[in-house]
């Protein structure tokens, strides 16, 4: 594995940013037409099926359930699909209903703090350094700084509390699923993915049916909302992750959780006709910052995936 990221990793990293970012205006786009656990099978069902091409174009197979390491592998991928897909895109789906963007896109900001006490209990070898943790909080702040603290006024919603937990819910699965990950025997990362959301989708697909019923088709802005999530930030961007993960490490890779919340904004403000927040500029400043006193080279951090 490479020390040195390269031009190729860094683009890769800001397009995941972008195509994560933008997930955020797409779950608002589907909800108005679609309900919470029906967009949340749905992409996981399409992410699901694209993955399962582009395994089978590649010649890979899925893992084997016929040695006790495959039963473990399959074990994982269940645990992935619910985590990492199933409950955090059902509990932001439905957040979204309640509260405002900008606390979800706070709440994907704390999935790296999540990860942190985690890997410490749970991970051989990883340890809350006191640089690791400084570089996640300056992070944090700048998040907090560019969301702003309107993002945790209240709305007078009947639900709002239970759907600010619901999103930080969704933060805190994220980080159980890239403690399994981690934990996972050495498998091919794709067939892994493919396995993990074919177990999402099936875990999905029955409840949402049973809980929401068929949906009726909706407007073609719902339709492509859901589409985009299961073709880019769910389908696509597993190949892409996996490819950075491996060339230049997964700290690097970790380093996306503080891109997603800036381009949640700036989609919001060019799509949606959202006001940019003054404090960008401030709040890039101490994003940044983090990102950079995070690249440490001899710490072993975590992948950890953000919102899709």
């Amino acid at each position: 594995m490479s020390d040195s990221p390269g031009t190729t990793n860094w683009a890769k990293l800001l397009f995941l940013g972008v195509i994560w970012g933008a997930s955020f205006m797409a779950v608002s786009l589907a909800l108005r037409g679609f309900p919470p656990m029906t967009i949340a099978a749905l992409r996981i069902l399409i992410g699901a099926l694209c993955l399962l091409a582009v395994i089978r174009a590649m010649g890979i197979a899925l893992p084997s359930l016929h040695t006790s390491d495959g039963r473990i592998i399959w074990a994982c991928a269940f645990g992935m699909g619910f985590f990492s897909n199933a409950l955090p895109f059902t509990l932001l789906s439905w957040g979204q209903t309640y509260v405002a963007s900008g606390f979800a896109g706070v709440c994907m900001a704390v999935v790296p703090l999540f990860v942190l006490p985690l890997a410490h209990l749970l991970v051989p070898g990883e340890y809350m350094t006191l640089r690791r943790t400084i570089s996640f909080l300056i992070g944090f702040a700048g998040v907090v700084v560019l969301i702003g603290l309107d993002a945790f006024r209240s709305a007078g919603t009947d639900f709002e509390s239970l759907a600010r937990l619901a999103c930080l819910g969704a933060s805190l699965c994220y980080a159980i699923g890239s403690i399994i990950t981690r934990l996972c025997p050495q498998v091919n990362m794709l067939s892994l993915s493919a396995a993990a959301l074919l177990c999402g989708a099936a875990m999905m697909t029955p409840a949402a049916l049973w809980a929401e019923g068929v949906p009726e088709l909706p407007t073609m802005q719902p339709l492509a909302a859901v589409i985009y999530l299961g073709l880019l930030p769910t389908a696509l961007a597993q190949v892409l992750l996996v490819q950075v993960a491996r060339s230049a490490g997964p700290a690097f890779l970790s380093t996306v959780n503080y891109q997603v919340p800036v381009w949640s904004v700036v989609f919001g403000a060019a799509l949606l006709g959202e006001t940019l927040p003054p404090q960008l500029f401030a709040a890039l400043a101490l994003i940044l910052g983090g990102l950079l006193l995070s690249r440490n080279r001899r710490a072993r951090d975590l992948p950890v995936k953000p919102l899709r």
